[in-house]
């Protein structure tokens, strides 16, 4: 019996084709290329096929993902603003053309439940039914399969050899929820190994975290940020297990409630200024009014205390917000109380989720940057952050009345960015009103 007969049975004994031998021979001339050669029945050929995927889906980890296929993933879910939609759909279309032909890395990075893992195993799925293997796994199980294969009181199918091996050359890898394994120095040089082997031999390979790259071990980042190897996709989408989510986790993060009254509709053109100082308040009125139809890339509005840069980036968040777009709008000494907050033992939530927020909030509205304690720890996060919706070009807005001399180099470096970042200079002094309190 041969290793074909003994793992997908033989044919269906009432076939009038092969009689239930599960095989046939065709009838052709010598020089014919099936001359010679047996082919699988068709009464034999689907439930190959199915026991063949299904032995694919148990070696490459998968049973219990079977269910996670691009037609059982909505990219147009209800609810959903709708440039958040456009985004989550061209992230759903890049993978399903990844999934057609996998070449080079594809990094898929989001909050938690946001689809990550549906659609790596998605990728792997359709493979699988295309007839090649894949292996499905995740950070932390990864690395207890190669410890438990250096325990001499377990039996053992395999040396940790070649398991290794396994994984390291597999056709193609997805390595899910990379960053939530335990950072030891053997960890993190065992997927070194595993990445960079297969960065060098330009080995398929699919990646979900929901941690900053930056936060990665540096020479995993080096490899994740290669541009002729990596593609990195940013879903925005809320968590979809929870469809409050974006709002249920901010808490009293939020501050654009007390800006609700600042509108463009009751920004003032005011009459106290000189006619320059008006034209160059009108252009910047003019400029965030069409940022606000359609944000993208970032906006820096700068000038001095109660010049109007808060009213105008306010206006925009409330246009958006009547559109449908979850907005988050902060000030910056704000936001890092609230991530210091979440190390305190009674916070509700955990410091990874509220940055994981705030970092893929689908517009982000940061007043005051540079009035901040400007701690090493606060430089950090606020880098962080900028890095993160930089790389992702996620639609941010920024005010200061500081000089870009005087923040942060690394920071600036991105605000400076003309591919990304427009600078307005709101080059009008105080309101009255302003200047007397």
């Amino acid at each position: 019996m041969s290793y074909s007969d003994r793992h997908y049975g033989a044919g269906d004994p009432d076939c009038p084709i092969c009689g239930g031998l599960g095989y046939i021979r065709y009838d052709v001339p010598e020089d014919h290329p099936h001359f010679g050669r047996v082919f699988d029945c068709e009464c034999r050929r689907a439930r190959v096929e199915a026991q063949r995927q299904a032995y694919l889906r148990r070696m490459g980890g998968l049973e219990s993902l079977a269910d996670k296929t691009l037609d059982s993933f909505n990219p147009d879910l209800p609810g959903l603003p709708e440039q958040q939609r456009a985004s989550l759909r061209r992230v759903y279309e890049r993978v399903a053309a990844y999934a057609e032909n996998p070449q080079g890395w594809l990094i898929l990075t989001g909050g938690y439940g946001c689809g990550k893992t549906h659609l790596a195993a998605a990728i792997a799925n359709a493979r699988i039914e295309a007839g090649e293997p894949v292996l499905f796994v995740t950070a932390p199980d990864l690395l207890d399969h190669l410890r438990a294969a250096f325990n001499p009181a377990v039996a053992q199918s395999e040396s940790y050899d070649a398991r290794f091996r396994e994984v390291r050359d597999t056709p193609l890898l997805i390595l899910d929820d990379l960053g939530i394994e335990s950072p030891t120095p053997w960890a993190v040089e065992k997927l070194y190994q595993i990445l960079n082997h297969r960065y060098n031999a330009r080995l398929p390979t699919v990646i979900t975290t929901n941690h900053n790259l930056d936060e990665l071990e540096m020479r995993l980042r080096s490899r994740l940020y290669d541009q002729q190897v990596s593609e990195i996709l940013v879903i925005t989408a809320p968590d979809y297990r929870t469809q409050a989510g974006f709002a249920s986790q901010q808490g009293d993060l939020n501050a654009l409630g007390l800006y609700n009254h600042m509108t463009f509709e009751s920004f003032e053109l005011r009459r106290d200024l000189t006619r320059e100082e008006q034209e160059n308040l009108r252009r910047v009125l003019e400029t965030a009014r069409s940022f606000a139809q359609n944000p993208e890339g970032w906006l820096v509005l700068m000038g001095p205390y109660g010049c109007g840069k808060t009213h105008l980036a306010a206006a925009i968040a409330n246009a958006q917000l009547a559109g449908g777009t979850r907005v988050l709008f902060i000030t910056v000494p704000d936001l890092l109380d609230h991530l210091r907050a979440t190390f305190a033992p009674d916070s509700h939530i955990s410091y990874d989720k509220l940055f994981n927020e705030v970092k893929t909030a689908p517009l982000l509205i940061l007043d005051d940057l540079g009035t901040e304690s400007a701690t090493p720890w606060a430089r950090e996060k606020l880098y962080q952050l900028f890095n993160y919706r930089y790389n992702a070009r996620l639609p941010t807005v920024i005010t200061t009345a500081h000089r870009l001399e005087n923040l942060d180099a690394r920071l600036v470096t991105r605000m400076r960015d003309k591919r990304l970042s427009t600078l307005l200079v709101v080059g009008v002094p105080a309101y009255v009103g302003a200047r007397q309190k």
